[in-house]
């Protein structure tokens, strides 16, 4: 199988109207799994879940009008309620803060305790590539039924996106732009995250940065503003420009490439540092070895190709909680997490490598934006 590649163009909401057509099948079935996934994990009702997504779609509403307008264009084009479509593009903030008021609840365990692991992101820097041009790339590992698209996004100002998406999110999670700007996103907690704060969504910010021309402004949309909850953002900009950004709430780390490369997981690489608290949790471990070991991979080799990052984003050194990501049979199934898409980008040459599954069993389909 490949994701399917939509092709938006116009406004926003003309734009929201194309993916949620061409997309309306794949919009449902997230809509069943992420329902059935904030009842079983997260102990919200339905009616919980949309007056949550009700009070974020008002913040999003007054903070982009841009975005709301894509919302309201893919309720339209699928024929599903805005709210619904609202709640799959706010699940971050109010999934990866429930996990831990679950945990608390049910367990008497400390909060923020249950936390999603999975994503392995990286950059490697010209110096450190065979064709001495920037690369950025992760592999995305969640819910394994969770259902993705490619979206080619073609702007009214000019500006071109190719993007991941999960069907039903407008914009894209991860992918680049015809500015030779790029956008890697990876899951982080802290004990200070709060769904409810009235700030711009996750998956708003990502929507802002791959809109964005110059690498400056795609940082400024991270760190100018406090965040909700806690996430970490790699962006990077053609030829040489590449930083991770490490945002809790109250505060953003910026890591810089050390030998040419790095690479980024599901934890603070500093938390003291920062004064974030992170919640206990027996699954770090797994984050702190696919860091190290995905460091490991991109030191062994100089200069590195694409292909050897392919290789890389196969590696099954950890067994299911590696970084290519199978569902371990230790866990309970809702914690059943394995690696829904693997993608690199070249950012000079605004093109992209990505799979639909995992990539050691799933071939890389190429896919590429004209420069601006």
């Amino acid at each position: 199988m490949t994701f399917p590649i939509v092709q938006l163009s116009g406004s926003s909401f003309q734009q929201g109207v194309q993916h949620g057509r061409e997309l309306q099948t794949r919009i449902g079935e997230n809509l069943e799994i992420y329902f059935d996934r904030f009842l079983r994990e997260a102990h919200l009702q339905r009616h919980e879940v949309l007056e949550r997504a009700a009070k974020m779609l008002e913040v999003v509403k007054r903070l982009n009008l841009e975005y709301f307008e894509g919302m309201r264009g893919i309720a339209q084009g699928s024929g599903f309620d805005l709210l619904e479509i609202a709640a799959l593009n706010v699940r971050y903030e109010i999934l990866y803060y429930q996990f831990g008021e679950v945990a608390l609840e049910e367990h008497g365990l400390a909060p923020r305790e249950r936390v999603v692991d999975g994503c392995t992101a990286f950059a490697v820097l010209p110096e450190a590539s065979s064709t001495n041009q920037l690369l950025i790339g992760q592999n995305w590992d969640w819910i394994p039924d969770v259902k993705g698209a490619i979206v080619h996004s073609k702007h009214d100002d000019g500006l071109e996106t190719l993007a991941f998406t999960e069907a039903g999110i407008f914009g894209g999670k991860l992918g680049l732009n015809s500015f030779g700007v790029g956008l890697c996103i990876n899951g982080i907690t802290s004990m200070d995250d709060d769904w409810a704060r009235p700030v711009r969504p996750v998956h708003v910010r990502c929507f802002e940065i791959l809109k964005s021309r110059e690498f400056e402004k795609a940082v400024a949309i991270v760190t100018e503003e406090a965040r909700a909850c806690s996430v970490n953002l790699l962006v990077a900009q053609a030829p040489n420009m590449a930083v991770d950004l490490e945002a809790a709430p109250n505060g953003v780390r910026q890591v810089s490439c050390s030998l040419g490369t790095m690479s980024h997981t599901n934890h603070f690489l500093n938390p003291i540092e920062m004064g974030v608290i992170e919640p206990p949790s027996e699954r770090r471990d797994n984050s702190r070895h696919r860091q190290k070991r995905m460091t490991h991979l991109l030191e062994s080799k100089r200069p590195l190709s694409v292909a050897d990052i392919q290789e890389f984003l196969c590696d099954r050194d950890g067994g299911a909680d590696g970084i290519c990501r199978y569902p371990n049979f230790d866990d309970p199934p809702e914690e059943h997490y394995v690696t829904v898409t693997s993608v690199i980008m070249n950012l000079e040459t605004r093109e992209m490598w990505i799979t639909d599954g995992q990539p050691d069993v799933n071939p890389f389909v190429h896919v590429k934006l004209e420069k601006s």
